[in-house]
């Protein structure tokens, strides 16, 4: 009786019941984070805060400066929400927060339209210097965007790139890819002073200032976030090339299996 009722238990803490159940675990604890979804990304950043901008705004609403209040409150919980979820300060996330902060002060303050215009452009203008001056550095930004251990087996490919003699052929490689991504984030500098210059007319602290807002966020992905985003597409193709041809390695070979 004693027997059966021991083999019936449930097994003691600490015991694995089946020697493959660690294993699963530790396969479950190092799953990859959840990726965000695109349309919460769309949802939160551009679209809500758009409508309420260029429909909540009059004052049988949310008022001028109310929805100017509601409306950054999305995008920039958003982004809190993605700082708390990875755990540790994302300098490209923080960055955003910050620009969010500035725009909506600035609209509140009723400041002149050409300060949020000279803003819009220093944002990604200063990404692209600090991308430049990080080529000097022991950290380049290329690494942090594009070549990491996130993305590629680094580790294989520094072998192999040493193997093969060619780690100094690659380090130039790393150094355009550098200047490609600094002349993306200057694109976006120039497209996000157009922007704004072309769009915000109208007095701050106006119904007619907050539509003009609302525009420039909607037309902020299609006219500026999208041609960026090609570029650095672009350059990752010319990465992934680069290093296969220095390495002779295959695609699948260089990127990290998930």
């Amino acid at each position: 009786m004693t027997d059966s009722n021991h083999s019936n238990a449930a097994p003691q803490a600490g015991t694995a019941a089946d020697p493959t159940e660690a294993p699963r675990q530790a396969d479950t604890n190092q799953q990859a984070p959840q990726k965000e979804s695109l349309l919460a990304n769309l949802l939160l950043n551009i679209v809500i805060p758009t409508l309420i901008l260029t429909k909540l705004s009059g004052d049988n609403w949310l008022g001028t400066k109310w929805a100017i209040v509601v409306a950054l409150a999305f995008p920039l919980g958003y982004g809190l929400r993605d700082l708390q979820r990875s755990g540790k300060v994302n300098f490209f996330s923080a960055l955003g927060i910050i620009s969010i902060l500035l725009t909506g002060s600035m609209s509140l303050l009723e400041l002149d339209a050409k300060y949020i215009a000279i803003k819009e452009a220093a944002i990604p203008g200063l990404l692209g210097i600090a991308t430049i001056a990080s080529l000097y550095t022991r950290w380049p930004l290329v690494r942090t965007l594009i070549y990491n251990d996130r993305i590629l087996d680094t580790g294989k490919i520094a072998r192999t790139l040493s193997s093969n003699g060619n780690a100094s052929a690659f380090e130039r490689t790393l150094q355009q890819a550098s200047w490609m991504i600094a002349g993306s984030f200057f694109l976006s500098s120039t497209l996000n002073y157009i922007l704004a210059e072309v769009l915000l007319k109208s007095p701050p602290g106006t119904e007619a200032f907050n539509e003009e807002l609302g525009k420039m966020t909607a037309l902020s992905f299609p006219v500026i976030a999208l041609p960026a985003t090609i570029i650095l597409m672009l350059v990752l193709v010319f990465l992934f090339r680069r290093i296969g041809k220095l390495t002779g390695l295959k695609l699948e070979e260089i990127l990290v299996q998930q």
